[in-house]
């Protein structure tokens, strides 16, 4: 009988669209994903379920819309949300880890959680049996406190005093999972909190130290925020030499993207936007996928796709039916994995309580809505989102919104959910998450 599959999924936190070599980076910073997008799949129209992190987090885990949920509802969950009993993942909630977890798939989550706080949540409470890494949305890579200047490195439920840089810690751990578990399938999250800011190399402990309690605007430069790629990069080279000296690299599904997209150095060309925007740039994000077994080398797919589709997908591959009370809202991938031209059509949504935003893609179309002003772009000719076709197709315009806002419609109601951006320089100064 066929072994079922190993799954490592790996998420990045705020990369840019074009930030990796193989989507035209800048620089050679991403030689390890650009050989795993040489020997697998990379799709051109993949998306993040929000344009910010904890969000986009809980689509992931239960796919499903992140609005289904009061937690998924704030952009992001902040540092002050500690000991808040409404703001995170209900163990209650199935999730993909708990799901494979039940089927009998050994799972673990090594990084970034950012789905609320104990003792109401945790990884632990929802389906990991592992856990090393971070509870709250961004941390300083050496000291590991968060923005709030409290301590945030956890192995299971118990806090942990580590040294290290981040971003290694992470890998080393991923590395050990996968050591430790290559006889029994496995699910493995390893969720880097790179390259989010603080923007800190493997050579940057003292400016970890003059920067002191964690301040978004203060430092940074395209060279450090490339390296800090770089670093990722690498640990995810030693994540797929782990697997192919267990022997286990080809029956093995390794997804790697971002949770939503780029900040201030990152690169989005052709695209615009960045995170906190429904533009492209603050939503589409490279998708790439290994699977020697099933999946060809060097292909390319135009399918959209967003972030909840992995849950589908993965439960797919695996055989294992999601729960009948949680219908998922996301599509199984899995055809397409293995034959990129079948793809199909479906309509993806977004809302932002961030400037009120809207938007829908539909085909080529797409439908964007900032503070009550109207777009329509034919994304098939403007990835860029210059030409405006409301005035001239309002008939499409009007029938994409109406769209829109029967999918708002059939999602609960939120009223208290926030974003946080501060007051000041809103617009340079992003949140957390």
């Amino acid at each position: 009988m066929t072994r079922r599959p190993n799954f490592v999924f790996i998420l990045a936190d705020d990369l840019g669209y074009a930030d990796l070599g193989c989507y035209g980076g800048r620089s050679k910073c991403s030689p390890a994903l650009d050989r795993m997008a040489r020997q697998g799949l990379r799709f051109t129209q993949g998306y993040a379920n929000s344009s910010v992190c904890s969000p986009t987090r809980f689509a992931l885990m239960t796919g499903r819309w992140q609005h289904r949920l009061r937690g998924g509802a704030d952009e992001p969950i902040r540092s002050n949300a500690r000991g808040n009993a409404a703001l995170g993942l209900p163990p209650s909630h199935p999730t993909l880890p708990s799901l494979l977890r039940d089927a009998g798939y050994a799972t673990a989550l090594a990084g970034k959680w950012h789905l609320g706080y104990p003792p109401h949540f945790g990884p632990l409470k929802s389906g990991y049996q592992e856990f090393f890494g971070a509870l709250s949305g961004g941390m300083d890579y050496f000291t590991h406190r968060d923005t709030a200047g409290v301590h945030d490195l956890w192995e299971g439920e118990k806090e942990v005093a580590l040294k290290g840089y981040l971003t290694d810690l992470i890998s080393e751990r991923a590395v050990e999972f996968i050591r430790r578990k290559r006889r029994q399938p496995f699910f493995l999250s390893v969720h880097y909190n790179a390259p989010h800011w603080p923007w800190l190399t493997r050579k940057d402990q003292a400016e970890s130290k003059r920067i002191g309690k964690i301040y978004h605007f203060d430092g940074g430069s395209v060279a450090t925020y490339l390296t800090m790629i770089r670093h990722m990069d690498q640990g995810i080279g030693r994540i797929a030499a782990a697997l192919k000296a267990a022997a286990i690299d080809a029956n093995t599904i390794v997804v790697f993207t971002s949770d939503n997209g780029g900040e201030r150095f990152s690169d989005t060309w052709p695209l615009v936007g960045k995170k906190m925007d429904l533009l492209e740039g603050g939503i589409r994000v490279p998708y790439i996928v290994r699977w020697p077994a099933k999946v060809k080398p060097g292909g390319v797919t135009a399918q959209h796709a967003i972030t909840m589709d992995w849950v589908a997908t993965f439960l797919d591959a695996a055989g294992v039916e999601p729960d009948g009370n949680y219908p998922l809202d996301g599509k199984s991938l899995l055809h397409v994995m293995q034959k990129p031209k079948q793809t199909f059509a479906r309509d993806l949504f977004w809302k932002m309580l961030y400037r009120n935003q809207k938007a829908m893609r539909s085909g080529d179309w797409k439908y964007l809505s900032i503070e009550g002003d109207e777009f329509l772009f034919n994304l098939s000719k403007d990835e860029r989102e210059r030409a405006n076709f409301g005035k001239r197709e309002p008939g499409r315009l009007a029938q994409m919104r109406a769209r829109f806002f029967a999918w708002e419609e059939s999602l609960p109601k939120h009223p208290d959910a926030t974003y946080s951006v501060p007051a000041t320089n809103a617009d340079l100064v992003m949140p957390s998450g």
